[in-house]
């Protein structure tokens, strides 16, 4: 287990993180930290326990506007998933429609060309 320290408020805290995920870590405690610094820019210093208590609160409601969102567009792909399968199904038809017609259309035209080409007898 790989371990960082990271900077709250000017405050280092040593974290303990899966290897590799260093930076990850590192980077979200900096997204943290400027929610927590811009909190304190607008309201002065009103402890530390409440200030990252607005700063969590502040963070999960990004979180849960990002998640209606989310739903909102997985919404819309299944609305378009079902009209593109609609679409192929339709144009499945027609082809299959379409073929059908030329099929018969060139079985007339072949009977029409043996009627022509027989010659009555003189």
């Amino acid at each position: 287990m790989a371990q960082v320290t990271v900077t709250i408020d000017g405050k280092a805290y040593r974290m303990a993180c899966d290897e590799g995920q260093e930076e990850h870590l590192i980077g979200l405690a900096e997204r943290f930290d400027r929610y927590v610094s811009h909190l304190k820019d607008s309201f002065g210093e009103i402890g530390d326990q409440r200030l990252t208590v607005m700063a969590g609160i502040m963070v999960m409601d990004e979180l849960s506007e990002l998640q209606k969102r989310l739903m909102g567009v997985e919404s819309e792909v299944v609305t378009l998933r079902k009209t593109r399968d609609d679409a192929l199904t339709k144009a499945d038809k027609n082809d299959t429609a379409l073929t059908g017609a030329l099929g018969g259309l060139a079985q007339r035209m072949e009977a029409l060309a043996e009627k022509l080409a027989v010659k009555p007898a003189s």
